[in-house]
């Protein structure tokens, strides 16, 4: 007769702990320090353990999920598909739950403020979450409610994050610009509550300080026709830029409309470097010159640290940015 599969009992016996610590280890549940972690998943080695992904799921009436939350700061109708980073942080989702049982699931909140929608999805959580630039206060209460959470910006110290260089990127850009001779260098920023959005800014402050370049800003949310309007309004107001660094991609294309509307060429009479790398950067006419944004990566890592069952609040890593050159950048003309 063949062997009677192991239980869970089986398993903490080995492993001398409790039921419910085998259980939280298994559902990657907080509750277990790693020393546990490590002797139940050897018990489950040696015993030759293999958990029902199935069974467990149906039993606790909760399929395994990693949950990507995002804030659309408006109506939530057609944001995923008119902003290309949000599918590239799915895709380094889903590319890191490869040959898992665990499914992902879009949260989308609308108002930054919604606390109740925050509370609704960290209720509901299994695994754990995800944050694409959610606001400080948000994130804040998601870590409280949740615990297994990982921000992809760095908006507060007491939750876990992986990062990009933001600040270091936008230094890079401007830097780039001034060595083309640029010297009139704007800035098109985004949304304050946005975290990587503010780094930018101070990137770009900290270059033209150190560059004894003059100041010249003006922004809007992560959104194309944002761009354009921000761009309209420097020209107008500084009509001798001849450069500039723009927050996004997706607004950076719009700035190229707004400078092209007015008269001017892209690159020669205006140069434009964006920040993401996305579609839009490839798509825009001319294309962007960039400082490209490991978002599949950063996502990725995110969700395999989710799968360890394991967040400390603690945990950093901030990946670099780099500049990819293209058609939006020349070298400033000769008088």
């Amino acid at each position: 007769m063949s062997k009677a599969k192991p239980t869970i009992k089986d398993v903490a016996d080995r492993a001398g702990v409790s039921r419910s610590a085998v259980s939280r280890v298994m559902n990657n549940e907080p509750g277990a320090s790693p020393p546990v972690r490590e002797r139940v998943r050897r018990a489950m080695a040696e015993l030759g353990h293999v958990p029902d992904q199935t069974a467990r799921a149906l039993a606790s009436g909760r399929q395994r999920a990693v949950d990507v939350v995002a804030v659309t700061h408006g109506p939530a109708i057609g944001w995923l598909g008119s902003h290309p980073y949000y599918s590239r942080v799915l895709a380094g989702v889903t590319d890191a739950l490869q040959g898992t049982d665990v499914q992902v699931r879009i949260q989308v909140i609308a108002r930054p403020d919604d606390l109740d929608a925050a509370d609704a999805i960290a209720t509901r959580a299994s695994v754990g979450m995800v944050l694409t630039d959610v606001p400080a206060a948000m994130t804040l209460r998601l870590q409280q409610q949740c615990r297994r959470v990982v921000s992809l910006s760095a908006t507060s110290s007491l939750v876990a994050s992986i990062d990009a260089d933001n600040t270091g990127g936008a230094y890079a850009a401007v830097e780039y610009l001034h060595s083309l001779g640029r010297r009139h260098i704007a800035e098109i920023y985004g949304p304050e509550q946005s975290a990587d959005a503010r780094q930018r800014r101070a990137g770009y402050r900290q270059a033209t300080q150190a560059l004894n370049l003059p100041t010249l800003a003006d922004g809007g949310n992560f959104r194309r026709e944002d761009g354009y309007a921000a761009a309209q309004r420097l020209l107008e107001k500084h009509p001798e830029i001849d450069a500039m660094f723009v927050s996004c991609d997706l607004m950076a294309a719009g700035a190229v409309q707004a400078i092209t509307a007015s008269g001017r060429r892209v690159p020669y009479d205006v140069s434009v470097v964006g920040f993401d790398d996305s579609i839009a950067a490839v798509c825009a006419n001319p294309p962007l010159t960039t400082m490209r944004m490991p978002v599949e990566q950063m996502a990725a890592a995110a969700t395999r640290l989710l799968l360890d069952g394991d967040v400390p609040p603690s945990y950093r890593q901030c990946l670099p940015v780099t500049l990819v050159p293209r058609e939006s950048t020349a070298r400033r003309p000769s008088a």
